[in-house]
């Protein structure tokens, strides 16, 4: 059976808030919280990575300036 324990809710601000004791505390940050029926869900949030944050960026509306592409130089071995 997985370990219980009462906790205290309170206000922060206009949200309502709970500490969440050591023994549950969750990895990282960020967490996910859902409802399944009167049960609140917490977990912790998958790691996100560079690209999912890149494709979040607005694109940007600029012209650059053309970059020659030069050959590549020798390779003394």
């Amino acid at each position: 059976m997985e370990p219980t324990r009462h906790v205290k809710l309170f206000k922060n601000g206009r949200n309502q808030a709970v500490r969440i004791p050591r023994e549950f505390e969750l990895p990282g940050e960020d967490a996910v919280m859902h409802k399944e029926g009167n049960r609140l869900i917490i977990e912790p949030a998958a790691p996100r990575s560079l690209l999912t944050l890149l494709a979040t960026l607005p694109a940007l509306d600029e012209d650059f300036a053309p970059i020659e592409d030069l050959p590549p130089d020798d390779v003394a071995l």
